[in-house]
């Protein structure tokens, strides 16, 4: 269930991929060896690639959230995107990062990305997975930012826009 200071996205028509990726909200990896048979679908759901790699929850799976996400909606996935800084490569790059656009960001040891909800003063709100071992709304610091880009629409939803929030909850510092 989201959280409250979120609730208004379940009334948001679009776009398509904040639509699915609310979808899985709340899914959250096992501990230890256990995994999480709903994840460990996504891969093959995706295939090729992705479900000759991805095996277990205990690998990062951002990257994999974003393609099954992706695929649902239509989308066409970025070369590697187990790889969150692959999805740099993604649409188009938005002129300003909006509702449902994708964003990239760099963290120690890698790459993050996720989906645009919200911003503050200094985070972006992102709807992701692997976020404290879940698909949650998270703040990630706007400076970590690598890229922001925005599906190719037919039409572009009328709601893609930029969401102005208050700065609450946690800023995350790492989504390893």
């Amino acid at each position: 269930m989201l959280p409250s200071r979120y609730a208004w996205l379940a009334r948001e028509p679009g776009p398509k991929m904040i639509v699915e990726a609310l979808k899985l909200f709340g899914t959250m990896e096992k501990p230890g060896a256990a995994n999480n048979p709903t994840i460990v679908a996504w891969a093959k759901e995706v295939g090729g690639e992705v479900a000759d790699v991805y095996k277990a929850d205990s690998i990062p799976w951002c990257g994999l959230f974003m393609a099954v996400v992706a695929k649902r909606a239509g989308k066409e996935l970025p070369k590697h995107p187990l790889w969150a800084l692959s999805w740099s490569a993604f649409g188009a790059k938005a002129p300003a990062p909006a509702l449902g656009d994708v964003l990239v960001f760099t963290r120690s040891g890698g790459g993050h990305v996720g989906l645009y909800v919200g911003e503050d003063a200094s985070a972006f709100h992102v709807l992701g997975g692997n976020q404290s071992d879940r698909v949650c709304i998270t703040r990630i610091a706007k400076a970590r930012l690598y890229a922001a880009r925005r599906p190719l629409y037919r039409v572009e939803p009328a709601n893609v826009r930029p969401i102005h929030l208050e700065a609450t909850g946690a800023l995350s510092l790492n989504e390893a």
